[in-house]
């Protein structure tokens, strides 16, 4: 038997004996961390239903095709490939649509590829910027993301001219 097999049921059973040494109520504690959970749950659920269509709205209407022609200019210029360009628009938006992206590019130009590289490098240093707002300052309450999202952003930005630049780098072009 393997470590990896065993490691959350060590874990549960040592919690669990640790609330009992504790003299902590184990049950009842855990069904109210359910029950408060539960609740978080459907607050943040408008948003993330809200999220979820404004991504397919983009992708059907060929909004997410003409910006990325608007925008292909400098983004040749900047090096990212013109294949990984709707990659980088929708990864701060949704990870499902970005991971459907790139399952795209790969199938299309294969994961050994620079484009692929790029895609992946991509995809796997960047963050679903607008979803993880959406839903850790929904489940806190914060109504003022202040300088959280253009900070976010920023960081998305340099991943994706820094995707390119580290794949040519490391492993060429």
């Amino acid at each position: 038997m393997r470590l990896s097999s065993i490691i959350i049921p060590i874990f549960v059973l040592g919690t669990v004996l640790y609330g009992l040494f504790k003299k902590v109520d184990v049950f009842n504690t855990f069904i109210e961390g359910a029950k408060e959970n539960i609740l978080v749950g459907f607050d943040i659920l408008p948003t993330l239903v809200a999220l979820m269509l404004a991504v397919s709205m983009l992708r059907a209407s060929g909004a997410l095709n003409a910006l990325t022609s608007l925008i292909s200019p400098i983004t040749s210029f900047l090096g990212l490939p013109a294949e990984c360009v709707p990659l980088a628009l929708m990864r701060p938006v949704s990870g499902s649509g970005a991971l459907s992206l790139l399952e795209g590019i790969l199938s299309e130009h294969s994961p050994d590829s620079y484009i692929g590289r790029v895609a992946s490098v991509l995809l796997g240093s960047t963050e679903t910027t607008f979803y993880t707002i959406a839903v850790y300052f929904g489940a806190t309450k914060v109504k003022k993301t202040r300088h959280t999202l253009p900070s976010a952003l920023a960081g998305d930005f340099a991943a994706f001219i820094l995707s390119a630049l580290t794949v040519r780098l490391f492993l060429g072009h």
